[in-house]
């Protein structure tokens, strides 16, 4: 599928909401995106928090499955601190999440209309005594 390049034209960023992106990670346990927001100019705006996002990985029987989550800090070393406490959070709402969506496609089963499926009649040629 193509894309329309008139809509690509139409996508504007906002410069009221910028955020430097960092990447902070100890190779083990998990990930911690560093937003820092910033003016249009790239100068820090320090009218604005950064916030800190942690990321980790929950294994599945289809793979590994990626779990991101808010972690309430005013510095890396308190999110870094905090990590672990946001990860179990953020772990039991994709839990939830993934319970409900069973819950959902469970009650979701297909019944034929009435007269989709033709009637059984007998006629073959075995026959029990």
């Amino acid at each position: 599928m193509a894309t329309d390049p008139s809509r690509l034209a139409e996508a504007r960023m906002d410069t009221s909401s910028l955020y430097r992106e960092e990447i902070v990670t100890d190779r083990k346990v998990g990930t911690l995106r560093i937003l820092a927001p910033i003016t249009a100019d790239g100068a820090p705006d320090a009218a604005r928090p950064t916030i800190y996002q942690g990321e980790a990985q929950l294994m599945t029987s289809m793979g590994p499955l990626p779990i991101s989550f808010d972690v309430d800090a005013k510095s890396l070393a308190e999110a870094i601190d905090k990590y672990g406490e946001a990860a179990k959070v953020g772990v039991e709402r994709a839990m939830r999440e993934l319970q409900e969506m069973r819950r959902q496609s469970q009650s979701s089963i297909v019944i034929p209309e009435t007269g989709a499926i033709p009637p059984v009649t007998g006629g073959g040629k075995i026959h029990l005594r």
